[in-house]
């Protein structure tokens, strides 16, 4: 790096780029004038720079650094603009939160200074915007928060950002920038070097190593739990070949990510209550909710073993799932050391065999009845399953990797994926309009991969979908959108009808507060910014409809949106 100082502002992108940070989502505003002239200022000391993304909505910002991290592993950093727009961020804060995802967090503060300093309040909105604690807007969904105090700070602060960050369990951090700090000349110490201080990764105790896999190579009804995925490709492939090989069941309850192919004669669906029931020995890996707990009674002799970053989840205040056994450490390698101990084990074949038979019928005649649902849903409208079918049968014929994000449009269950990292859904938080521009960030870090991004109508118009395609366009995403059109909040009827079954929501001709109608046009909204769109109102015309959407995304790279027709669940 050059040795003349240069500007706080200036320093930020110099320094993210040192720490390995790739992309920085923008949404700027009047705190960012320091940031914008220090940008110019580094770009012609040759320094090596992140891309900056420019979102013109804060949802489409916090979504991509999301999709980003799940498809790339990276750190993101994202700066958003005062309060307001750390407000409109929160959401996506609560489900990197939530999901465990890295995103360094940046928003500019008001100015401090009213007046007789370079950088203090020109406009209403400096007093307008200024807080008491900007910063509480996310300290209960983030690890970490710190207002620069001082210019000099930026290599050390930012070196702790970045590590704290990315020690495990991973999860986002924010730092708050006043407007005058960053028009202070820093000194270059430190700015062009990685981070002096190395993340955590905690690893299980041997000792409890050691017991959960003698426990799970004795039980006699074992059952693993899954939730958030195996961790890594490498664990993925372990996981299936070991469960195959010891008999152990699996359950993918409530997915978000994949540990195991969907396909696999061991994956026995998502619903484990009749498995739970029975089980002796449970492996929960990395699950929020691993189960329903008012739907199920546990032996009492049950053994249960939770295993992840983070086994307790100790920053949710209620979660009293057992845990005779927590063996923390990221997933992957943890994962993979319970299988190494596992097998060191002896083995009863004779039983593992049979067990093995039974698990496999019962999972095949699991998939009959799905292939029978979905096929049953081809008609006008169609159903989510035979979207979710059709969706599967198009990414299977395709060579190259694809991925299905999803936040309530098509059903897992029906998608019979089988590769790691080929599917995402919304985290357990709920933040809505996470789907299309987290889709759209995964497409930034792998462009040559296939994109899908299947929602509910709801769920797209909560992504802010006019700057999500502005950006698509932009950035040439050819991310291909599926929104399952009902016309309604279904996620909201169905909690209603499930809570009070036979109850007036049930008798009644229509649910209040639920009813997205009349609907809108969304290819209107698409085609805005040059995607090719399309509306599908027959189920029988949908597998045509998309083998022209991959066309489109694969030969022209273009964004694509499909509205389909979907029933009521």
């Amino acid at each position: 790096m050059n040795e003349t100082a240069m500007t706080a502002g200036g320093a930020i992108f110099g320094k993210l780029g040192a720490l390995g940070v790739e992309h920085v989502f923008v949404n700027s505003g009047t705190d960012f004038p320091p940031i914008v002239e220090g940008l110019i200022e580094a770009r012609r000391q040759g320094l090596r720079l992140p891309d900056p993304v420019t979102c013109p909505h804060e949802t489409v910002a916090m979504g991509m650094a999301h999709g980003y991290h799940l498809i790339s592993g990276k750190v993101p950093a994202v700066m958003l603009h005062t309060n307001v727009g750390l407000a409109n961020g929160a959401i996506g804060a609560i489900n990197a939160w939530c999901d465990r995802v890295p995103v360094m967090m940046m928003s500019g503060r008001t100015p401090v200074a009213e007046a007789r300093r370079f950088g203090a309040r020109t406009v209403p909105v400096g007093w307008g915007q200024e807080m008491f604690d900007q910063a509480a807007l996310v300290r209960e969904c983030t690890k970490w928060d710190y207002e620069l105090r001082f210019p000099d700070q930026v290599a050390e602060v930012f070196d702790r950002a970045w590590s704290i960050a990315s020690s495990v369990p991973q999860g986002p951090v924010y730092l708050t920038l006043p407007r005058e700090v960053l028009c202070e000349d820093t000194p270059p110490e430190g700015l062009d070097q990685p981070s002096r201080m190395a993340p955590v990764r905690p690893a299980p105790d041997p000792a409890a190593l050691e017991e959960a896999a003698r426990l799970l190579a004795q039980a006699r009804a074992p059952l693993i739990i899954a939730q958030r995925g195996a961790g890594s490709e490498t664990a993925f492939a372990a996981l299936s070949r070991f469960v195959e090989d010891r008999a152990l069941p699996v359950s993918q309850y409530w997915a978000t990510r994949l540990a195991l192919p969907l396909g696999h004669p061991m994956h026995i669906g998502w619903n484990p209550d009749a498995w739970l029931a029975e089980a002796d020995v449970v492996l929960v890996i990395d699950s929020l909710a691993p189960w329903w707990p008012d739907r199920v009674q546990l032996r009492p002799d049950l053994k249960v073993i939770q295993l992840g970053p983070d086994p307790l989840f100790t920053r949710t205040p209620i979660r009293n799932f057992p845990a005779d056994l927590s063996l923390v450490g990221e997933t992957a390698p943890t994962l993979l050391s319970l299988i190494e101990a596992v097998e060191r084990q002896p083995r009863d074949a004779a039983a593992l065999d049979a067990r093995r038979d039974r698990i496999a019928a019962a999972a095949a005649s699991d998939r009959e009845t799905l292939r029978k649902t979905s096929e049953q849903g081809r008609g006008q409208p169609m159903t989510k399953a035979w979207v979710a079918a059709c969706l599967g049968r198009a990414i299977k014929a395709q060579e190259r990797p694809a991925t299905v994000f999803h936040e309530l449009g098509c059903p897992l269950p029906h998608l019979d994926l089988d590769h790691h990292n080929s599917y995402f859904q919304e985290p357990h938080s709920g933040g809505l309009g996470w789907g299309l521009p987290a889709a759209m960030g995964a497409q930034l870090a792998d462009p040559g991969r296939l994109i899908f991004a299947t929602m509910g109508d709801g769920s797209y118009m909560f992504a802010n979908p006019t700057a999500c395609h502005l950006v698509a366009e932009a950035h040439a995403l050819p991310v291909i959108t599926l929104v399952l059109n009902n016309g309604e909040w279904g996620a909201v009827r169905q909690s209603v009808l499930g809570l009070y079954p036979g109850g007036e929501a049930d008798r009644a001709n229509a649910v209040p507060l639920t009813s997205l109608q009349p609907s809108p046009d969304f290819t209107l909204t698409a085609a805005a910014s040059r995607a090719h769109v399309e509306t599908v109102t027959d189920g029988a015309e949908l597998p045509d409809a998309l083998k022209r959407a991959i066309r489109v995304a694969t030969d022209e790279r273009r964004q694509v949106l499909l509205n389909i027709a979907v029933r009521p669940d």
